[in-house]
Formats: C-alpha cells, sequence, structure tokens
C-alpha cells in the first residue's frame, strides 16, 4: 500500500489532449446507421429494464412463521417486508466484517497509525460487525424465515458492497483511502440502522427494536471512531515534508 498520494503523469482528463476532447465531445449524441430510427441514450438503456424484480421472498419456513405473517397481514403490515430490510442489513455485515477483515490485513502491514488509532480497535469494530450479523441472523429465524435465503435488498446491498471491497483490497489504495472506505459502509451502517428500527418499530416489534438499537448504538461509536482516524491522517499527509 503506497504512503500517501503524489503528483504523477495523469492524462485521464479531458485537457491532458484539448483536439482530442472536441472530437471526442462532437461524437456526443452520435448514431449508429443500421436502417432504424435513431434511438437515444435513455431509450437504449430503457429497453434492457425487465418488469421483474431482483428477486423474491421465500415463505415462512415454521408454523410460527406463517401464523406471524398472517397476523401481521391482517393488521396491514406485510411481514416479508420487514424480513427483506432485515436481510438487506444481514447482508452489509456480512460484508462489513470482510471489508474490516480486509482492513486489519491492509493496515496491519503498517509501521505508522493516525494519532488516537490502534490496531486493537480496529479489530473490535471488526467483531462487533460479526456480533451484528448473528443478531440479524437470530431475529429472521426467529420471525420464522430462513437467514441464509438471498433476499431482493439483501441481494442489492450485497452488490453495492462489493465496490467498497473492492476498494479495500486494491494494493494501491492508500492509508487515507482505506479509512475513507470504511467511513463510507459506516454512513450508510448508520442511516440503515436508522430506518429498520423504525421498521421494526411500525410492525410492533419493540423487544426487536430494542436489540437494533444497541447495534445502532455501536455502528455511532464506529463511524466516530473511523472519522477521527481518517481526520488524523489527512492532517498527517497534509503538512509539507522536508
Amino acid at each position: 500500500m503506497q504512503p500517501e498520494v503524489s503528483l504523477g503523469k495523469n492524462r485521464t482528463g479531458l485537457k491532458a489532449s484539448p483536439l482530442d476532447a472536441v472530437e471526442l465531445q462532437d461524437m456526443h449524441g452520435y448514431q449508429l446507421d443500421v436502417g432504424r430510427p435513431p434511438v437515444t441514450v435513455e431509450e437504449f438503456r430503457a429497453s434492457y429494464m425487465s418488469e421483474e424484480s431482483v428477486g423474491s421472498i421465500p415463505p415462512p419456513t415454521s408454523v410460527k412463521g406463517m401464523v406471524g405473517a398472517t397476523a401481521q397481514a391482517l393488521t396491514g403490515h406485510r411481514m416479508h417486508v420487514l424480513l427483506d430490510k432485515i436481510a438487506e442489513r444481514l447482508a452489509f455485515e456480512r460484508s462489513g466484517t470482510r471489508l474490516y477483515d480486509a482492513a486489519l490485513l491492509k493496515i496491519g502491514q503498517l509501521d505508522r497509525l493516525p494519532e488516537g488509532m490502534t490496531m486493537a480497535a480496529l479489530q473490535e469494530i471488526r467483531d462487533e460487525e460479526a456480533a451484528h450479523f448473528r443478531l440479524l441472523a437470530d431475529t429472521i429465524e426467529r420471525l420464522g424465515g430462513d437467514s441464509t435465503a438471498m433476499t431482493p435488498c439483501a441481494d442489492v446491498t450485497g452488490v453495492q458492497g462489493m465496490g467498497l471491497l473492492q476498494a479495500m483490497n486494491d494494493p494501491r489504495t492508500t492509508l487515507a483511502q482505506a479509512l475513507d472506505t470504511l467511513l463510507a459502509a459506516e454512513l450508510i451502517d448508520n442511516a440503515s440502522w436508522e430506518l429498520l428500527i423504525e421498521l421494526a418499530e411500525g410492525f410492533g416489534r419493540d423487544e426487536i427494536a430494542d436489540g437494533f438499537r444497541h447495534a445502532l448504538a455501536a455502528e455511532q461509536r464506529h463511524e466516530t471512531l473511523v472519522r477521527s482516524w481518517l481526520a488524523a491522517e489527512l492532517n498527517n499527509v497534509s503538512h509539507v515534508r522536508h
């Protein structure tokens, strides 16, 4: 992992080649002559969009789950909506645990850490992410669902998490970029736990919401720590070294 970002021979911007930039901009909106009416970019993309959803929610796996789902339906609440969002958080916490595993490997190879940061604190966050995964899996099972099923929201959040993992596992990313990746994950996590708590309360599942509040408190602590480490690292690399 590189110690810091430096100036180099970056030629990715349009201004690196003004003449080619003009030609490229003139190509915007270019249509291939295939003997058909012109198609806009928006229409072309829309043609690939299907009316089918990403996936579906499996039916309850137990009599208790069937009864619970029926009771919720009678009150105007569809239990599968709650199960889908819990599964979404479960998938994200799984990715979060792997993200911190990768961070421990990457950052553990360095001989310098930002002020206030320790490997023990990083390991503690990783372990709490794994504990949240187990909490969510147990909650799904208690509601009569299958914690191993890939629901639509879980599928989507898994794809989103791939970008974070790719950034962390890239050997070229700096310490600041690694911490920035962790902060992005924590910001998503905090907002998503808040929404999940509101949803659980709307279903009248206060005991579930209480457990989720403890997880949210931990995630808020994670965000504060990672943010402080990133600020310390940015302050360190921004000073001119002689």
